[in-house]
């Protein structure tokens, strides 16, 4: 016999939680793997989620409207479908806004602090937000992440794994990373890595209106573009009469040939590519002390919602498709953006944003 804990699975880089909407399944009921179970919403998709095994549906942890953490346990199925004890919990207890001091640093430390990129883990083992948050600020990469010792279920690597093990690393000349010391000239203690609250002034006739998720993830963004993407603004004026020009002349024709509409956004999103090509640079991130030079071509398109809301769906590898192929492709995920049918691999992994914001009459927005 076997209790299996169904967790709730990651969704995209950057979903960290998601709402049960509905179970499509009760306690009790015989389920086949890979069978979908409930149903969820996540920020940016709603998606059906799978059984990860055969057997009974035993109990369910997260009821209609909970909001789950993802790796966070959901239900709990027993594979021979006989009840029996309920499995060990898990010890870890995921904490996704947690303020984490960082330590003090002497100068014989040379481990860098916030700056620390860690890649997918080579073994497969789950880490938590906050784990992998105290670990980018210790300096720790995936490689001696991997090595801490995890006492959590399944060999997790927990909280109180990570804090221990941080309180006993040794650095590259092999002395113990020191405590925490007085302010001297010679050392310095980085604030939490948190970010100040501003205090917004409200008034008695401020009418106050609590945002949805969608909002929520669209002021989140915004926040994150700002902080890890360096920002310039320039104007340039183009002459589109060519290409108003042929667009109008083909896009009956194409149209008729490919049961699709060409709009300017393909076309634009066609010279993006070239100039991306041309000028690999400005495909980049910025985290801490580093620049991420992506590699791939992964265009976001912003697609408005008729919630009022935006969403900006991901044409991976944009490079590899002709003006054609890029027609359909933003036909299709805009389609399927506003009936709610993306799948979250489709909203994830961006490298460059376009938007349309001229059809208003705006020259930048």
């Amino acid at each position: 016999m076997a209790s299996i804990e169904l967790i709730m699975p990651k969704m995209g880089e950057s979903i960290m939680e998601a709402t049960v909407l509905s179970w499509l399944k009760k306690e009790g009921d015989t389920i086949e793997q890979d069978e979908s179970v409930l149903e969820v919403a996540t920020d940016k998709v709603d998606t059906e989620v799978p059984s990860t095994h055969a057997g009974v549906l035993t109990e369910i942890l997260a009821k209609d409207g909970d909001v789950v953490p993802v790796g966070a346990p959901i239900a709990i199925i027993t594979t021979d479908g006989n009840a029996i004890s309920a499995p060990q919990k898990q010890t870890e207890q995921v904490l996704v806004e947690e303020t984490v001091p960082v330590m003090a640093e002497s100068d014989t430390q040379a481990a860098p602090v916030a700056s620390t990129i860690l890649t997918k883990p080579v073994s497969g083992r789950f880490y938590s937000p906050l784990v992998m948050n105290i670990a980018r600020e210790e300096g720790i990469d995936m490689t001696e992440l991997e090595r801490v010792p995890g006492t959590g279920k399944e060999g997790r690597v927990t909280k109180k794994d990570i804090l221990g093990y941080v309180g006993t690393r040794t650095n590259g000349n092999g002395m113990h990373a020191a405590p925490p010391i007085a302010p001297a000239p010679t050392t310095s203690a980085p604030a939490p890595v948190t970010q100040p609250k501003v205090q917004v002034s409200v008034s008695a006739n401020d009418e106050i209106i609590e945002m949805d998720r969608m909002r929520k993830m669209i002021a989140g963004r915004m926040v994150d573009s700002k902080r890890i993407s360096p920002h310039v603004t320039s104007f340039v004026e183009a002459d589109m009469t060519a290409i108003v020009n042929w667009r109008n002349k083909i896009k009956k024709e194409f149209e008729a040939r490919e049961g699709e509409k060409m709009t300017f956004t393909p076309i634009i999103m066609e010279a993006v590519v070239k100039a991306i090509k041309d000028f690999p640079m400005v495909n980049v991130s910025v985290d801490g002390d580093n620049i991420i030079k992506h590699r791939d071509i992964n265009i976001g398109m912003a697609v408005a919602l008729p919630s009022g809301n935006l969403i900006v769906p991901v044409i991976h590898n944009a490079d590899q498709y002709n003006l054609t192929g890029l027609a359909k492709k933003v036909n299709d995920l805009a389609r399927r953006a506003r009936e709610n049918k993306l799948t979250p691999d489709e909203l994830s992994g961006g490298t460059y944003s376009i938007s349309n914001v001229g059809s208003f009459g705006n020259v930048m927005g």
